[in-house]
């Protein structure tokens, strides 16, 4: 049996102090956490000057120190949270189907290292590990210390400056760890997560490499032959290409976010004396020259070292040496064979020869303890350049959820774990957009309407009000679900209104009267007809007197029918008065042009609506135009209410978020002559702490339609597009009036290529100013699918449930799902 032996006299850790690890060794380590960009949200622009600022940031450290950039990869699962207040039922439902969703959580530390001068390098016959210092050479010059701080210093600064990445230095606590919290040491030397409770662990090198339960694999890429023939800053990821398009990720993506395992992924440049280096290899150039004669072998190592002495001297190339490896665990033995497939496939993947170490795995997880990076085994390394180091260093990280109190739960697209993504607010906080208008384009078919309403109904739970204009009865369910007004029309059941009736909190102002005005004029006049000026203060007058008697007359209700009455006997009357001729106001033919919206006439239930009346305080209105669109009539009395609707919450409610989200329907008011309303609305509803939102699932309708073409896609920072592949083969004509860019361009024809057949989702792309671009998965409950669906048949069957418990939506859609389930 193995001889156990207590950490703490082979820990070559000296002391934690001044937010640094000091080795017994005199090497002094200063550590980061970094902050990466979201994997799939780089362009290849982007990837390069990301490679750059690597490069620079690598170039400014000293010589005899060490760059060790360390991934941490760890399976985790989400968890849900129940204990919100006033959780909604959709809500709720959302947090159950998402508990314990498997997903890799992304951590990344960046070490430097100073070694002391005259310190023995490492090998793999010599480690701490084995032998450790009986004396600490911690005598370190202040001055050169405080060379190597400020030297890190300006590390950090060249990559923070470069906007790719955040650096948060860790300090004593971070690195030694508190009570009831793993500290770096820790976490790396039992292999724990921060949120972790601190275990310690045995760690066994006998027979392979053994923390507690969890059984090791070690893959290293410590050898030039081993690595690919071509490297650089990006590489492309087939799943995402098409024909037209090429899709991107780093370099060293597939040890990365990419390896779906428990792993480390270390990377190691180790920075020495560049003189000397170059000197090493020149005597070695001429050894290998006078034994050319002798082999084959040694004539091509020469050429080979020549040419990288050229390079570094022609191109001022900084030489390293380069070490990188995947530590990969699992806890479970039968899982090691499928383990080791996946890290060795992921190396594959870059064109790289995997190569599992057993004998020297001991050292080289030894030298990566955060502090003992001086200690790695320089054999097990390899001469190389910084620039092409850098192209094996891991560029990006998973998707982050915003902490923003609003936005939309959308999944990230490896594993549909859920995030918090905020298109209104955040954007705008940190200038990416300068007004919170949507542009929403999808063919059918391609979840257009479902996204919005999942959009919709996350905007109203976070206490939006929201004014929906729809041609196609999408938001029906919803609608119902929380219990908003439904106007729509048919013969039973037509739509009904009152414009006159003035709600709680409401107020008689100019612009409430300004639009009873528009609409009566819209009734009485042709579209060519002219009004004059004395016909207008005819109707002002009319209005304010009918206004006075029902403050007078508590008995009148109001509506169309007793202001009619009002005009028929007082206001005629007043008229008469006042001698007021026919030419200037015919109260006659007023009368008679709106007798059919009187009680009795064709359209009497129009205007005299006695529910659903306080359109300003309820939050959540459907206008379903889809019967009237072409009623000559009726279609525009109802777009006049609606403008009057939005902008009267837009003007009077204060403070609170409101949004207007128009359907197809924007083509049919853009054709009576509302084109103006649009422009005004799409310039001005920012102001007013408003957003709208036009969907459209045509591209000609946009090539068409000049409105939609200046007005509302110039004023619409937040582009979201659904899958585009219908168009892929005349998609740059689209790509030229969206404004996108090449980069957008190949996310939005990347979506649904590669989705996951054991999940069911749509992808979704979102882009806001052109500035920051994404794709997500629109995946959710089945209790929201139910909600949203747009399917005849599942809305009638919720239709059904819903009938078996009074309509009451959450009974029947929570019934309907508990079937299907036992199913």
């Amino acid at each position: 049996m193995a001889q156990a032996i207590d950490i703490e006299r082979v820990l070559p850790i000296y002391r934690i102090e001044n937010d640094c690890l000091l080795s017994v060794q005199g090497d002094i380590t200063v550590a980061y956490e970094v902050t990466l960009p979201e994997i799939f949200s780089l362009s290849n622009e982007e990837y390069e000057a990301f490679h750059q600022a690597w490069i620079k940031a690598i170039k400014i450290l000293p010589k005899h120190s060490i760059f060790h950039k360390q991934d941490w990869f760890i399976s985790d699962k989400v968890a849900a949270d129940f204990e919100k207040e006033d959780i909604s039922f959709l809500s709720r439902a959302s947090e159950r189907f998402f508990n314990e969703r498997p997903f890799l959580n992304h951590r990344c530390y960046i070490l430097l290292t100073k070694k002391p001068a005259g310190r023995k390098p490492a090998s793999s016959l010599f480690s701490n590990l084995l032998r450790r210092s009986i004396a600490p050479e911690i005598t370190v010059n202040p001055t050169l210390f405080q060379e190597f701080l400020d030297s890190a210093g300006q590390f950090e600064r060249i990559l923070s400056d470069s906007g790719f990445v955040k650096l948060n230095r860790l300090n004593n606590d971070a690195l030694a760890g508190i009570t009831g919290k793993p500290g770096l040491l820790a976490q790396y030397l039992f292999l724990q997560s921060p949120s972790e409770t601190p275990t310690i662990r045995d760690i066994h090198f006998k027979d392979g490499l053994k923390i507690g339960e969890n059984t090791c694999q070690l893959y290293t890429l410590s050898d030039a032959e081993d690595l690919p023939a071509l490297c650089g800053s990006r590489i492309n990821y087939d799943k995402y290409c098409t024909d037209k398009t090429k899709f991107s990720v780093g370099f060293a993506s597939t040890l990365g976010q990419l390896l779906s395992c428990n792993h480390i992924y270390n990377q190691y440049l180790f920075i020495d004396d560049t003189a000397k280096t170059l000197k090493l290899l020149e005597s070695k150039r001429r050894r290998l020259q006078s034994l050319s004669a002798y082999s084959r072998e040694n004539a091509i190592a020469r050429d080979a070292t020549a040419e990288f002495l050229n390079e570094a001297i022609a191109a001022q190339r900084l030489p390293v040496k380069a070490h990188f490896n995947v530590l990969a665990w699992t806890n479970n033995p039968a899982e090691l064979k499928d383990l080791r497939n996946q890290v060795a496939s992921a190396m594959v993947q870059m064109d790289a020869s995997p190569k599992q170490e057993t004998d020297g795995a001991p050292q080289i997880f030894w030298a990566g303890l955060p502090g003992n990076e001086a200690d790695f085994p320089l054999n097990d390394t390899f001469d190389t350049f910084a620039e092409q180091a850098a192209c094996f260093l891991n560029l990006e990280t998973g998707y982050r959820s915003s902490i923003s109190p609003i936005g939309i739960r959308l999944g990230d697209r490896l594993t549909g774990r859920p995030v918090n993504v905020d298109i209104s607010d955040e954007p705008m906080k940190k200038g990416l957009i300068t007004n919170r208008n949507k542009f929403i384009l999808g063919p059918s078919g391609s979840g257009k309407s479902f996204f919005t309403n999942h959009m919709v109904r996350s905007y109203y739970e976070q206490g939006t009000h929201i004014v929906l204009v729809d041609v196609g009865h999408s938001y029906r369910g919803l609608c119902d679900l929380v219990k908003g007004y439904y106007f729509t029309y048919d013969e039973k059941n037509p739509i009904r209104f009152n414009p006159f009736y003035i709600g709680k909190g409401d107020v008689l102002d100019t612009e409430k009267k300004e639009s009873i005005k528009t609409m009566l004029l819209a009734l009485w006049k042709k579209d060519d007809e002219t009004f004059g000026r004395s016909e207008y203060v005819a109707l002002s007058n009319a209005l304010q007197g009918y206004f006075e008697k029902l403050d007078k007359d508590n008995s009148l209700f109001p509506c169309f029918n007793t202001f009619y009455e009002y005009l028929q006997n007082e206001f005629s009357a007043i008229l008469k008065a006042d001698m007021v001729k026919d030419k200037d106001f015919d109260i006659g033919n007023f009368l008679y042009v709106l007798r059919p919206y009187y009680k009795g006439g064709e359209f009497d239930y129009l205007l005299n609506a006695t529910e659903n009346l306080d359109l300003l305080t309820e939050r959540f209105i459907v206008f379903e135009l889809d019967n009237i669109k072409d009623h000559p009539i009726l279609f525009p009395v109802v777009t006049i209410i609606i403008m009057e609707v939005f902008i009267s919450k837009m003007r009077k409610l204060k403070g609170i978020r409101k949004m207007i989200l128009i359907e197809e329907a924007w083509k049919a008011i853009a054709k009576e002559g509302m084109a103006e309303y649009i422009k005004y609305l799409f310039k001005t509803v920012r102001k007013f702490f408003g957003e709208a939102i036009v969907v459209t699932q045509d591209v000609e309708d946009i090539i068409s339609s000049p409105v939609v073409k200046q007005a509302i896609i110039n004023n619409s920072d937040c582009k979201i597009l659904l899958d585009q592949s219908k168009y892929q083969n005349k998609f740059d004509q689209v790509q030229e009036l969206l404004g996108l860019t090449d980069k957008e361009k190949a996310q939005v024809l990347s979506m649904n290529k590669a989705n996951d057949p054991a999940r069911k989702y749509k992808e979704v792309f979102i882009s806001l100013g052109g500035m920051l671009s994404k794709v997500y998965a629109t995946e959710v409950s089945p209790e929201e699918y139910y909600a949203y669906t747009t399917e005849e048949s599942e809305k009638v069957k919720v239709q059904q449930y819903a009938a078996k418990f009074g309509g009451d939506m959450r009974k029947g859609i929570a019934a309907l799902v508990q079937d299907l389930q036992h199913q």
